[in-house]
């Protein structure tokens, strides 16, 4: 058991840096944006936005490659598993269970579904606050118009 928490929290650290690093991107390139005067306030807000969500989801899928890439080293799923479809089920906590870890690897289950569901909390946080600073900046330049 203590095994399957060490592989689980070195794939979960290698995560969050991902997505630290992403972040960090994420936002250093929104106030970079903003710092311009912007004439379309919505077309700035939907770019954003849409960027933004894009970013993030690539992260995400590239944080399940990563669990999918601890499973095919540890042995997670039997020989012939999908190994990013079961990744991502876990990490999305979808939970088909038509794919089953081997016995001696059932937490790495559970403790990408945290993972992901930590990831997915904290992107969402992001989004609101890109969102929120958009919107400032868009009612800001649409009222010294």
């Amino acid at each position: 058991m203590l095994i399957q928490f060490l592989v689980g929290g070195v794939v979960s650290v290698c995560n969050i840096i991902i997505h630290a690093l992403v972040m960090t991107a994420v936002v250093r390139v929104v106030q970079a944006s903003h710092a311009k005067k912007r004439s379309h306030p919505s077309l700035l807000l939907i770019i954003t936005m849409t960027a933004t969500v894009s970013v993030l989801m690539a992260a995400h899928a590239f944080e399940v490659i990563v669990w999918s890439l601890a499973y095919l080293i540890v042995g997670v799923a039997p020989v012939g598993s999908k190994l990013v479809y079961f990744a991502f089920v876990n990490y999305t906590t979808l939970g088909y269970g038509d794919v089953i870890p081997v016995e001696d690897w059932q937490l790495l289950g559970p403790m990408t579904a945290m993972n992901g569901v930590l990831l997915f909390g904290w992107s969402t946080a992001v989004i609101f606050e890109v969102l929120r600073r958009t919107m400032m900046i868009s009612s800001n330049t649409a009222v010294s118009e």
